[in-house]
């Protein structure tokens, strides 16, 4: 039997490219890198390189050459987005996906991370969610389009593996938010909306906060600076072919989350909740046994991380996306 051989450890003097740096997750492992003395970081905004266009991301890879990429770059959006505008979101995220990852093949990247999302699982996925659910039923039909495009993100990197040897891996995360999120009442995802709903009503002295549905659907979030340190650990001791879930393997229901923010952000009011909006999926929990295996385990509980993300946005509430 073939001896397996020791994932290298990252070279911190390497060029490392985050496709994605500006973004919620791709800001996240800037700062990691930086703070672990990565000395060679590169990073373009959409405007600088788009990774639409294969011709500039090619002769981006044959200038800078990376020994490690992190693809965290992608169109994203909410539910209305993602339901308005399905084939803007399979084409864009196909063609960022297929460039980068045939320029990294093209220039002999040894080691890269393709991040994807939880979506990609069935809409009815057995809970907590283990990777082996992929392609097992019928996805959400709002997000589908996007998902198909992470699945073949994921496809992809598999086939590379195979055909050239190189040691890719993918990340599926699972709910994110930090710095760096966007805080918009009409686009946020739910922990950021709140957020931003509390303290608003914090400022204008509002008794009452009104909240969709009952409260009760179960969500998991993990704090995003608790991904990125997820991603340099998994670049370092994971070597599969299959995805692997990111995530915290616990979940809080809507109402506990409210009450969270609620402290979090001083707010004395009441809440209420509307029952004639729609409450969404009842749980959606990641099976996180296999990152716990790889030796890596969520630091930022949620209470506290919401406390961070409450001090981070007020602070840079002059400069949001809202």
């Amino acid at each position: 039997m073939s001896e397996i051989t020791p994932i290298p450890k990252l070279d911190k003097d390497a060029p490392v490219y985050v496709a994605g740096h500006n973004g919620l997750v791709g800001s996240a492992i800037w700062r990691q890198l930086v703070d672990k003395r990565f000395s060679n970081l590169i990073g373009r905004s959409s405007a600088e390189l788009d990774l639409t266009s294969r011709t500039l991301v090619f002769d981006f890879f044959q200038t800078y050459t990376p020994q490690v990429v992190v693809l965290a770059a992608a169109k994203v959006g909410g539910i209305l987005a993602n339901n308005t505008y399905p084939a803007n979101f399979l084409s864009e995220n196909l063609q960022i996906q297929t460039n980068v990852l045939d320029a990294a093949v093209e220039f002999k990247v040894p080691k890269l991370l393709f991040l994807g999302s939880s979506c990609i699982y069935p809409k009815y996925a057995e809970q907590p969610i283990s990777e082996d659910s992929l392609m097992t039923g019928p996805l959400e039909p709002t997000n589908e389009a996007y998902a198909l495009a992470k699945i073949a993100g994921i496809v992809h990197v598999q086939s590379v593996r195979r055909q050239y040897g190189y040691r890719w891996i993918s990340a599926m995360p699972t709910n994110l938010y930090g710095p760096g999120d966007n805080f918009s009442l009409q686009n946020s995802h739910v922990l950021p909306a709140l957020i931003r709903r509390y303290e608003n009503a914090k400022r204008n002295d509002e008794p009452v906060v009104t909240n969709w549905g009952s409260g009760s659907p179960m969500r998991e979030f993990l704090h995003v600076d608790d991904m990125a340190n997820a991603c340099l650990h998994l670049l370092e001791n994971f070597d599969r072919d299959e995805q692997i879930n990111v995530g915290t393997g616990v979940d809080h229901s809507i109402k506990e989350i409210a009450e969270m923010v609620a402290d979090a952000v001083g707010y004395q009011g009441s809440t209420e909740w509307d029952t004639t909006k729609p409450d969404g999926t009842p749980r959606k929990l990641l099976n996180v046994k296999t990152l716990h295996d790889s030796g890596w385990k969520h630091s930022i509980e949620l209470e506290r991380g919401i406390d961070m993300t409450v001090a981070w946005f007020r602070e840079n509430s002059g400069e949001l996306r809202t």
